[in-house]
């Protein structure tokens, strides 16, 4: 009987093992890496090997709180640490890491050993079984856009209304969220309403609530969303669809920064921030008369224009991988991603209902896909019976040269800017690569994305 050597009955163990397991020596550089930790990372275990972990993992913790070192220093293990690595293509993977001092048969420290899992998918159910919306949940890489998010920060760190102007489904919400999240306000609550969906009687005492008595059902006092947003946000809906009675009592809030509800007469402070959204331009609107002017000043006082998809359409890419992740997990699928022919149908489209339409879109080639890639087959029925490369009526037909140029900048954005990774995720070499970014006239990141800090 042929006798296997330990190291190799060793390895074999560790690859079998779905958490990642590396070792370091005491000159903290790492002496073995799992097949896991591989997978977990992106990067190989030849490249690892022989590395200091810090410049392999790029952690949250690495400059002062290293797990490691507090184990060996303290000689108790570290169990269980969330934190944050750096995947080899630039994404920020949350991981739980337990470490503890390595030794050897005479109880001589020799290194370290940590383990560390891949928190990824119980993070984003959290998110959003929570419904809690961040900064960085909104997907954009177009220049319109990108200028939008640099300014969201000080929007934010503001107390000044905010009117966000965008067409259905273009994600007013999600920015205003955002806004909540990344404000002095965010430990409170975020509350939203939608103006146009309730008449005039039902408006006043959502948002204003009401006194018990004020009408025949009125039983008991109820408190509206202002009450419920004190010390947050409230986000008004399609505040163009509200009646010219409501404008003037939403004016006087704005205003004196108090409401009354419905069978009162005492007024109530509101310290609440208020950030209204419209799919119409409100500008014209007062100059026909459909908006009080005096309103529209108040909440006008920070805007931001959201573009419809079709006018960004180098994010669609983004969008696709960001809603394929988002259905394998709620569909518990293992969808690879988009054919090259739906890539190009999905980036000739024109979107009426922007990208809550392309979210519909994938939901609904999900349910017909039972693995692999999403196929024209799988589209709905708009999409069917027409040529992949046939265009959709549009105002400004795509080239196959722009669609070239959207592929490459993509692979490139994935790869976290490294040319050489986007090459071999491409299937072509990297002089090939670099030959096409300047006949393109492709624009790169500042870094390469060879080294990275969190």
């Amino acid at each position: 009987m042929r006798l296997i050597p330990q190291k190799q009955i060793r390895d074999v163990i560790l690859d079998s093992i779905v958490d990642g397991v590396f070792t370091v020596d005491e000159n903290w550089r790492i002496t073995s890496f799992n097949r896991a930790a591989e997978e977990i990372t992106g990067v190989p275990s030849e490249d690892a090997i022989g590395q200091r972990c810090s410049d392999v993992f790029h952690a949250s913790i690495c400059e002062n709180e290293c797990a490691l070192k507090e184990a060996l220093g303290t000689g108790h293990p570290i169990i269980c640490k969330p934190i944050y690595i750096v995947k080899a293509d630039g994404h920020r993977v949350p991981v739980s890491i337990s470490a503890t001092a390595l030794k050897d048969q005479k109880g001589y420290v020799i290194g370290g050993v940590e383990t560390f899992r891949d928190l990824t998918v119980i993070e984003q159910l959290r998110k959003e079984l929570q419904d809690k919306y961040t900064f960085a949940d909104i997907v954009a890489r177009s220049s319109e856009m990108r200028r939008i998010l640099d300014i969201l920060p000080r929007l934010a760190d503001s107390d000044s209304t905010v009117l966000i102007e965008g067409a259905s489904g273009t994600g007013k919400e999600l920015v205003a969220r955002a806004i909540h999240d990344l404000s002095p306000r965010s430990k409170k609550r975020f509350v939203a309403l939608n103006c146009g969906a309730l008449p005039d009687t039902l408006l006043e005492s959502e948002l204003f609530g009401y006194k018990a008595g004020a009408f025949t059902d009125a039983r008991k006092d109820k408190p509206g969303r202002f009450a419920a947003a004190m010390g947050g946000t409230i986000f008004l809906d399609e505040i163009s669809d509200v009646s010219p009675a409501m404008q003037s009592k939403l004016l006087r809030v704005l205003q004196e920064r108090v409401y009354e509800p419905l069978g009162s007469v005492d007024p109530v402070a509101a310290n609440v921030r208020i950030i209204a959204a419209s799919n119409q331009d409100l500008g014209t609107l007062v100059k026909k008369g459909g908006f009080r002017e005096d309103l529209f000043y108040r909440v006008n006082v920070m805007q931001i224009q959201l573009p419809p998809l079709r006018d960004r359409r180098e994010d669609i890419p983004l969008l696709v991988e960001h809603f394929v992740s988002k259905f394998n997990r709620l569909q518990q699928k293992n969808i690879a991603g988009v054919s090259e022919e739906v890539m190009a149908i999905l980036l000739e489209y024109d979107y009426p209902g922007n990208i809550r339409e392309l979210e519909n879109i994938i939901e609904h080639a999900f349910v017909l896909c039972r693995g692999g890639l999403l196929k024209p087959a799988h589209l709905p029925t708009i999409f069917q019976n027409r040529s992949p490369w046939e265009p959709f009526a549009s105002d400004r037909e795509l080239t196959l040269r722009s669609l070239v140029k959207m592929h490459i900048t993509n692979a490139i954005q994935r790869h976290g800017g490294n040319r050489k990774a986007a090459a071999k995720g491409l299937g072509i070499h990297p002089s090939t690569l670099f030959r096409k970014i300047k006949l393109l006239n492709i624009e790169l990141p500042e870094k390469d994305g060879r080294s990275r800090i969190l």
